[in-house]
């Protein structure tokens, strides 16, 4: 190496520098203002002066901090000076939230939990010189955690319990790379059999949690005279509600749990007495049904109920229902986190009341304490026929869009047989070049994804860091991207999978192939590709909705909101069609 090159650093190298995952480094640079800026390179591969980066590390703090990071048996960062390292973040502001789009369903659902958590979680009592604490019983893979750190940065630290030895060992692994340096503790035992986090009772500024769904029993006949069972002893069925209470149990006054519940939970007979004794004693603040497929399983129903200890004797009179299961139209939905935010906050002032009902506590504790929030809020009934006419036509409407974009190609006149060449040999002639998984990848790059998904251009955005095998980072001059990613999908058909992330490996990578054409020819081909993949998305997501929109039209039926009187356009271009043609289509 010249000399010269062993004075600069990319990304990865200050990444590796520091002890940190390469995300960690894009959000230094994008955080603090005086980190150093690029000394050559290009956009896309920046450069910096090693003397600047390793300053920097040193100035603030963070080559001591994630010295250690890691390095401990609990994986817990030290911080010799916990005042300067407040002022990196000031306790009155932190990272802007990203928009809820292309995250996995189970980072959806964290983003969600983490965001109805009250600003005060990240304060620092008076008579208190350590960080809040924020707990995770059912950690697994951090998922949560993770969410937490990227909200509230180094202001709070975390732990979370696993009981799956392998999933624990994952979570202390991606907290270890987590991007603000968040003081963290990953422990591995059963949390209702042998809570590590004991310690911390009545102490935590906050817990978020999903519990474990496979596990449908909890081990009640060890644990009856348990403590942490205040509001009544759960029957063997009622797993979450052991969950409920066992989060409940961590809280400091004023402390806020975040709970994801099955729909079951808020109405089955055998934990009528726990719900009731939770509403009574003002511990349920909220109860939130989410939409089908906000949780980490697709199309099934989940329940956010939020908790809060009291400070004094007095408590709220009423809890907040909050019914988003039944949108009709999922842009309806809120899809920004400050939307969330808000319900965090309880700020109902300009709540839709189609969606929201703050129900007396006197109301909800009847003989079934029901705590369904569609029996509060009846957001199906309300909807009028001209709202059904409104959402139809809409509806109408993107159908003839959508069918005006269904591209006709030409027949050619004569076949068409391409010459093929190897991505070995295009890496050879530098064409392109595949990089490791580690690397960030950049706008124009090609993404070889897990599990068997299709690859894909990246955006430059952080959607690109999700379920990523290979990057390819493509010459513009010489490939166009949108073509690549067209005939490497279909030639990685061929080729069988047998690693457990489902995907190419580096070496099959190198064995597919892809037309010998000119650039002029490959952006003919990357633009129908473009085009499809955008036209495939967007009848993806209009499915999704017109689902929606005929279980609102049937409910409507059978409340007698609409009669069943109905008439449809016909479509006079084909209304001659034969028997045969239906059939064929």
């Amino acid at each position: 190496m010249p000399p010269a090159a062993k004075n600069l650093l990319t990304a990865a190298d200050i990444a590796r520098l520091a002890g940190v995952g390469r995300a960690a480094v894009s959000n230094w640079r994008r955080r603090y203002p005086e980190f150093p800026k690029p000394v050559g390179g290009t956009a896309q591969r920046p450069v910096f002066a090693r003397d600047q980066v390793e300053g920097w590390l040193a100035e603030t703090g963070k080559s001591d901090q994630l010295a250690t990071a890691g390095r401990t048996e609990t994986g817990t960062q030290r911080i010799s000076d916990l005042a300067t390292f407040l002022q990196d973040s000031p306790r009155n502001s932190h990272e802007p939230w990203h928009g809820l789009a292309h995250l996995t369903p189970g980072q959806l659902l964290a983003r969600v939990m983490v965001s109805l958590l009250p600003d005060s979680t990240s304060d620092v009592p008076s008579d208190d010189a350590d960080l809040p604490l924020v707990l995770d019983p059912a950690c697994a893979e951090a998922t949560l955690l993770l969410a937490v750190a990227e909200r509230f940065g180094s202001r709070v630290r975390i732990e979370g319990q696993e009981i799956d030895e392998s999933a624990a060992a994952s979570a202390a692994a991606q907290l270890r790379s987590n991007t603000q340096g968040v003081p963290y503790e990953i422990h591995y035992a059963d949390s209702l059999l042998n809570n590590q986090l004991a310690p911390y009772v009545g102490a935590a500024a906050a817990v978020v949690c999903e519990p474990p769904f496979d596990k449908p029993q909890w081990p009640m006949a060890e644990l009856t005279d348990d403590p942490r069972w205040r509001f009544g002893v759960p029957a063997p069925r009622d797993a979450e509600l052991a969950w409920v209470q066992h989060c409940y149990a961590h809280l400091r006054p004023r402390g806020v749990a975040v709970i994801a519940v099955s729909p079951r939970t808020s109405f089955q007979p055998s934990g009528q007495a726990i719900r009731g004794e939770l509403v009574r004693s003002g511990a349920l603040h909220s109860v939130i049904a989410l939409p089908a497929g906000m949780g980490s399983s697709p199309d099934t129903g989940l329940h956010l109920w939020i908790l809060q200890r009291p400070s004094g004797t007095s408590t709220p009179d009423v809890v907040a229902m909050i019914d988003l299961s039944g949108l009709g139209d999922p842009a309806d939905v809120p899809d920004e986190l400050a939307a969330w935010e808000l319900l965090g906050r309880r700020r109902f002032r300009d709540a839709d009341p189609a969606v929201f009902r703050p129900v007396p506590r006197e109301v909800l504790l009847t003989d079934e304490v029901d705590l369904l929030p569609s029996r509060y809020v009846s957001t199906r009934d309300r909807a009028r026929v001209d709202e059904f006419a409104h959402v139809s036509g809409r509806l109408r409407a993107l159908y003839a869009r959508i069918g005006r974009a269904l591209p006709e190609f030409v027949t050619p006149t004569v076949q068409t047989r391409h010459q093929y060449v190897s991505f070995a040999e295009l890496e050879r002639t530098r064409a392109l070049q595949i990089l490791s998984r580690e690397t960030t990848p950049s706008a124009g790059d090609l993404l070889v994804r897990t599990l068997g998904r299709p690859p894909i251009v990246a955006t430059g955005t952080a959607a690109d860091e999700t379920g990523v095998a290979q990057v390819v980072e493509i010459n513009p001059d010489r490939l166009d991207p949108h073509f690549v990613a067209a005939f490497l999908q279909a030639d990685a058909h061929a080729l069988p999978v047998a690693n457990t992330l489902g995907a190419l490996s580096r070496d099959d990578l190198r064995r597919c192939r892809i037309p010998r054409l000119s650039l002029a020819e490959q952006r003919r081909y990357g633009d129908a590709f473009r085009h499809l993949q955008q036209l495939q998305d967007t009848i993806t997501a209009l499915a999704k909705t017109s689902s929606h929109v005929i279980d609102q039209t049937l409910h409507a039926l059978t409340t007698g909101v609409l009669t069943p009187d109905f008439s449809v356009a016909q479509d006079t271009d084909h209304a001659g069609a034969t028997d045969d043609e239906t059939r064929e289509l």
